[in-house]
């Protein structure tokens, strides 16, 4: 089996607003920001899905859409703040963003962008002390072909958001038309247990469901937000060969107290991979695994 790929996800300002040790996706955070990213790298991470800079539409758009919007300088001081202290895989997240912003965050050369093959609709309320976040967006086929076009043209590679098997069904659309839109192997991340309407209950059932759909020449990944499951997922996940997402994002919690640092999701993860008898990928290794270039140069900055 070959070795896990750990991502690390730090951002629960939406995910769990209740966690006071997380620094709010603000420009004066950066530095803060950028030292959990190395930390976990350190711990043994090879992805830094990173959130940069962001905001959250106060209400439902024109165009039918509540989203996140993005201060491009703040995702680049991000980007560069990490990539100047470790070697990483860049993985740039919040696929709630509209085209346009994601088409120039491309520009800063990541390795992977988070695309969503199903629609957003999804509501974050763990503690109802806080006033739940939402997001709601359909991505039409359309709109999926303009990403994996922009992203062909601009050398960054697809990380297919699936949060339902929904989602096999328009990558395999995607490979039949011309032009290699996704080229082998295709990246996908499974979500679990994230709340709202694409949601997919946290189970076996679920993920034997999902793993057994998988199209061929996919590496996939899992997400589980759902403290109660997360553990207990992301090893059945190890066990099954797939790759494991830990963090303030999925889930803050160790042994139910909020972990201090990420790096604190990331060793758990790495003693259970190794106890499993799986070893941990290092950034080159991992790009290896997902079919990216090895040492590649940033574009664009």
């Amino acid at each position: 089996m070959e070795k896990l790929i750990i991502t690390v996800t730090v951002d629960s300002s939406m995910s769990y607003p209740a966690n006071h040790l997380c620094p709010p996706p603000e420009m004066k955070n950066i530095p803060k920001i950028v030292d959990e990213y190395v930390r976990s790298v350190n711990a043994g991470a090879s992805i830094c899905h990173i959130h940069g800079v962001h905001k959250l539409e106060d209400k439902i758009a024109e165009d039918g859409k509540k989203l996140s919007h993005v201060n491009f300088e703040g995702w680049k001081a991000v980007h560069d703040g990490i990539k100047s202290k470790v070697d990483c895989i860049m993985q740039y997240g919040i696929a709630s963003a509209r085209f346009e912003e994601k088409s120039k965050l491309m520009d800063q050369g990541p390795d992977l962008m988070s695309i969503c093959f199903t629609a957003h609709d999804e509501h974050f309320q763990p503690d109802s002390n806080y006033p739940p976040m939402e997001l709601y967006a359909v991505h039409p086929r359309e709109e999926l072909i303009r990403y994996c076009e922009e992203m062909k043209r601009k050398r960054v590679k697809v990380e297919v958001e699936s949060f339902t098997p929904g989602a096999f069904w328009n990558l395999e659309y995607l490979r039949s038309l011309p032009g290699d839109l996704l080229p082998n192997p295709v990246y996908t991340t499974l979500f679990m247990g994230w709340p709202g309407g694409a949601h997919t209950p946290p189970d076996m059932e679920s993920m034997l469901n999902f793993v057994h759909h998988l199209p061929q020449n996919c590496v996939w990944n899992l997400s589980n937000m759902d403290p109660k499951t997360h553990w207990m997922n992301l090893s059945w996940a190890i066990c099954l060969g797939g790759h494991v997402r830990v963090g303030w994002e999925d889930n803050p919690f160790i042994d139910g107290k909020l972990a201090d640092t990420n790096a604190r999701l990331v060793e758990k993860i790495v003693r259970i991979s190794r106890e499993l008898g799986r070893e941990i990928a290092s950034p080159e290794e991992g790009r290896k695994i997902i079919g990216l270039p090895l040492k590649r140069s940033i574009h664009g900055s």
